[in-house]
């Protein structure tokens, strides 16, 4: 396992190399001037000072030389320096990703724990209202746009019923993350919920569940036994997957509660033509991503021993 751990690693070289190419040259091609932002979009910026920033950022080299200097400080762990605030852009990202991975582990969390007992169950009772209404939840929850959502727990939990604040971090306290981490976890519990149930299905119409049938198996040990543990691997499967699209769809639910992630930070780099920042953002989700899924390939030898790594 540790082999092909390491192997996994060295493919992350490639990868971040393809990203980090496409990332940038999209990012310098936009429209707008990242000095005249800096400058400030208000007031009259003198063009000796735009002249001296874009000098002191590289930005009078060509692209493909910005390119290669971007990289050579990536190799280093140098993500840059902001253009907005003149500090290093790993001091700026480094407290922001701790919020944004509370918020999105127990987001999932609570999309697993509710998600997957009622796709189960769902399937054990299939046909019947139960199976029913718990898809017909399903396919609502998967349909409800994040922001429509927060926006309704926001005001009956917190303008109405005054159970939680309406946004903000607090002290990173509980009462604050509750709202939304259920507005980012809806989704991924309705998707897990129908998952589940499809694998469950497909599962109890294998020959091996019904030889164990045969062999006299109560049903909670076949359960136990047979269906929990395959439908485990399709499960985890897609909960690591989408575990990255989580992280990147933070970045609604971070503005709407003004929570102070990384997912905030990247929208208002992006709007602030703070490309530094913006960079370092989108790495670090994509690390993020690509170590989640790696630990996902490795936890199915626990789920399954039949699984060999080679």
């Amino acid at each position: 396992m540790a082999a092909y751990a390491l192997k996994r690693l060295l493919q992350f070289i490639p990868t971040i190399l393809v990203i980090s190419l496409i990332m940038f040259m999209l990012l310098n091609v936009l429209p707008g001037d990242a000095t005249i932002m800096a400058g400030g979009l208000r007031k009259q910026v003198d063009p000796k000072a735009v002249a001296m920033m874009r000098k002191k950022w590289g930005l009078d080299r060509p692209l493909h030389l910005r390119y290669l200097a971007y990289m050579k400080n990536l190799a280093t762990g140098d993500l840059g320096e902001s253009y907005l605030r003149q500090i290093s852009v790993s001091k700026i990202i480094a407290p922001r990703i701790w919020p944004t991975l509370k918020l999105a582990v127990i987001a999932m969390l609570i999309a697993m724990s509710v998600g997957i007992p009622i796709g189960f169950f769902s399937a054990l009772r299939q046909g019947s209202w139960l199976d029913s209404l718990s898809m017909v939840g399903a396919v609502s929850g998967v349909s409800l746009p994040q922001f429509w959502l927060g926006l309704l727990l926001m005001y009956f939990f917190a303008v109405r019923l005054h159970l939680f604040p309406p946004s903000g971090y607090g002290e990173g306290g509980v009462s604050h993350l509750i709202l939304p981490a259920l507005t980012l976890g809806v989704g991924y519990m309705a998707l897990l919920a129908r998952t589940t149930r499809a694998a469950v299905v497909e599962i109890y119409a294998a020959d091996y569940v019904r030889t164990a049938r045969a062999k006299g198996l109560s049903d909670f040990q076949v359960n136990h036994s047979h269906v929990l543990r395959n439908t485990l691997i399709l499960v985890l499967t897609t909960a690591g997957l989408q575990f990255g699209t989580l992280i990147g769809e933070t970045v609604i639910v971070e503005k709407l509660f003004s929570w102070p992630g990384i997912g905030s930070l990247l929208v208002d780099s992006i709007f602030q033509r703070d490309i530094p920042v913006t960079q370092g953002c989108i790495l670090v989700i994509i690390s993020v991503f690509l170590v989640v899924n790696l630990a996902v390939d490795l936890l199915y030898a626990i789920i399954d021993p039949r699984i060999e790594y080679n």
